[in-house]
This record gives C-alpha cells, sequence and structure tokens, in this order.
C-alpha cells in the first residue's frame, strides 16, 4: 500500500524543505544543519503521531473494515510482536522487527518514492553482500573441455553492503501504545519509510563516499588512482526550448542518450529505455511545461523522446538535471531493522528513543553511470 501522508503532514514537508534548502547552501554552518535535522524529524513524528492518533480514535478496530478501507490487517506472527511491545510499554532493546513487516516497509519505501524505485534499489534481507557481474566477461568461447574458470571468475565482483549503516531515529509517545498493535506497527512502518528516504536519497544522489562513511552519489565523480570523491562536472546545457517537430528537445536529448550510450572505458552499452531523468520538484514543473502537448482529442499528455522517464527528487540542486542508466547504480539495504531503546532520554516528555539501525550502501559502476546538465528552461518564447 503507497503511503499518503496528505495535508496533516504539513509542518514536516516545511521543515524538510527548509534542511534540503540548507543542504545546497555553501555557508550552512554544522549548527545550522544539526538544528534542521532535528526540527525535520520531530516534526515528523509530531505530525505522524497526531495523524495516527486521530484516525485510531474515528475508526473501529475491526479488521473486515480495516481491510475494507485499505488497511493492513497484522499477520498472527507480528500482531504478537506488537502486542508485547504493548505489553511490555515499548520495545525491548535489541529488538528486531518481524520479516514481514520489513519486506513491507521496503514496498512502501519504493512505492511512495520513485527515486528509489527508478535506481533499483534492492532490499538483500539477511544477506549483506551484493555480486554483480560484467556481462562482457561473462560468456568465453573456448576448445571444447578446455579451462575457462579464471575468466568466469573475472566477470563477478563482490560488494560488501556492511561497510555502511544509516541510523533513524524514532520517538514513540508512551500514550501511542494504548492505540493497540495494529497502530504502533503502522506509526512505526510509516516512520521508518520517511526517515529512511530521506537519509537513502540523500545518499544515493550526495553521498560523499567512504571517508565520509556515506555512498557514492549520483552527482559525484570518483578519481581511480585516489579514491577521492568529488562533484560532477556539467556536461551541457539543456533548454527544451520549442521549436518545430520538437527538433531541439530532440537534439538535446540525443546527446543525452549518445553520452550514456558508452561507459567510462568507452564499451557500448544498451540505454534504450533505460534513461532515467532527476530534477528537482520545480525544474520538474518546467521540463513538464516544455514538454506537454494537447492531443486530438483534447487531453493534455507529458512526453519525452527515447522514453526518457522523469523522477523527481528533492536532493537535485535547482537549474540541474541527473540524467542515469538502471542497473548501472548499485544500492542495497541489508540486515535486520535493529532496534535500541533510550528509555531516560526523553523522559519527561512522556515518550521513548530508540535509534533503529540497517546496512546500506550504494555507488555507481562508474563515472558515466550518471551524467549532470545544467537547465535553461526559458518561458514565453514563441515556437518558430
Amino acid at each position: 500500500m503507497t503511503i499518503k501522508f496528505g495535508n496533516k503532514m504539513e509542518n514536516f514537508e516545511a521543515k524538510k524543505q527548509a534542511y534540503m534548502d540548507l543542504l545546497n547552501d555553501e555557508n550552512a554552518t554544522p549548527e545550522q544543519m544539526k538544528n534542521a535535522v532535528n526540527e525535520m524529524f520531530n516534526s515528523l513524528q509530531e505530525d505522524l503521531t497526531k495523524k495516527i492518533t486521530a484516525e485510531a480514535r474515528n475508526e473501529a478496530n475491526d479488521t473486515h473494515i480495516l481491510t475494507a478501507r485499505g488497511q493492513h490487517v497484522l499477520t498472527s506472527e507480528e500482531h504478537k510482536f506488537f502486542n508485547a511491545v504493548v505489553l511490555d510499554g515499548g520495545f525491548n532493546d535489541e529488538s528486531i522487527l518481524p520479516e514481514t513487516v520489513q519486506e513491507r516497509i521496503f514496498d512502501d519505501l519504493v512505492q511512495a518514492h520513485p527515486l528509489l524505485d527508478a535506481i533499483g534499489l534492492q532490499d538483500l534481507g539477511a544477506v549483506t553482500k551484493f555480486i554483480y557481474s560484467d556481462p562482457t566477461k561473462a560468456f568465453a568461447w573456448k576448445e571444447l573441455f578446455s579451462e575457462i574458470s579464471g575468466q568466469v571468475n573475472a566477470a563477478f565482483r563482490e560488494e560488501n553492503i556492511t561497510q555502511l549503516k544509516i541510523t533513524s531515529y524514532a520517538v514513540v509517545p508512551n500514550d501511542m501504545l494504548e492505540l493497540g498493535p495494529v497502530w504502533i506497527e503502522r506509526y512505526t512502518r510509516e516512520l521508518l519509510v520517511e526517515t529512511l528516504a530521506t537519509g537513502l536519497e540523500y545518499g544515493f544522489v550526495n553521498g560523499r563516499g567512504p571517508s565520509q562513511s556515506e555512498p557514492i552519489g549520483l552527482l559525484k565523480d570518483v578519481n581511480a588512482d585516489t579514491g577521492a570523491v568529488t562533484d560532477k562536472a556539467s556536461s551541457g546545457t539543456l533548454t527544451f526550448a520549442p521549436s518545430a517537430f520538437g527538433e531541439t528537445v530532440a537534439g538535446e536529448l540525443y546527446d543525452v542518450i549518445s553520452a550514456l550510450s558508452t561507459d567510462e572505458s568507452g564499451k557500448a552499452r544498451k540505454v534504450m529505455n533505460k534513461v532515467v531523468m532527476v530534477v528537482n520538484p520545480i525544474d520538474a514543473i518546467g521540463v513538464q511545461f516544455r514538454n506537454t502537448i494537447q492531443t486530438q482529442n483534447g487531453q493534455w499528455v507529458m512526453a519525452l523522446p527515447y522514453n526518457v522517464q522523469v523522477v523527481e527528487s528533492e536532493e537535485i540542486p535547482a537549474g540541474k538535471a541527473v540524467f542515469f542508466v538502471k542497473g548501472e547504480y548499485i544500492a542495497a539495504v541489508a540486515g535486520g531493522y535493529k532496534l535500541k531503546k533510550f528509555d531516560q532520554t526523553l523522559a519527561m516528555e512522556d515518550a521513548t528513543l530508540y535509534t533503529i539501525k540497517r546496512f546500506a550502501n550504494g555507488r555507481p559502476r562508474d563515472n558515466k553511470t550518471a551524467l549532470v546538465y545544467d537547465l535553461a528552461i526559458q518561458f514565453g518564447t514563441e515556437t518558430p
């Protein structure tokens, strides 16, 4: 079920936008960043608590009613786990969420956040190593019965997901426990989806690499000799300017597709129907405006040449667009959601603080997995 927060999460959305603005502000201080993060997560927990408490009081906890309204019904194992949470007055230290709940968190994560879906985020469960192959080495012509194991071994590489971990902070008001296991599960799941999505999108777009205990983001290049992670230089400017038969847009995007059709070593790769364009939500409006047409039956449709998929992310700076090839960025989460309890930290607020940790990592296959372009979309231009 896709999570829809609606207008009831306005305070959180405002604080989240303020945090995003600071990320793009070169003059922002560490103290400002710390305060912005705290305000964002505090507003998320406050808004979510109000939202779920109100819904719990307005709806009858009847299985048939909940099912008819699209609400998830807990399995017997989940009910037992969250009922114990209620009876124990909160999660126990080192608790691990049931596997089915973890799977549902991942499903909600990729459904509610299109970038994570487009980038190919994988949930490896208990497995903590990601193995991927080089298709140019995954086959070999040899004489019958000859030795080929050496070449086959060279075709596969291993990525250790346990190198990095992402930590979410969850504040569970003690009053929430009175609502019962169904609502505790929902609160925990929705809270994790938003906090993980914020952290993962930051890492997969702006991550500064292992030296900062972060993934390597789409906006970064890696020096092959030193391993230094730096910002990508712009590969050009896109105007999406109107023209006869759309030749300008087709030409600009042809250059993008062509540039992505070879990897860093110059080897050709198939990119048709696999290219994703990621833009800031504000710039997405401009892109949509410039590429929306009215059909003969009066419908308005938005489409780009070469079947380029457009995805929004608040992590992309204004005036920039990132193009990447699906399957060329390695992104995964692994291990269980492990909770640690801090029952004294928020005792005065009648709430309990938990840290929830999970392994995660992401990196591009090479520096041409993604390319960055400047946007120069102008309005009011007449079509020639």
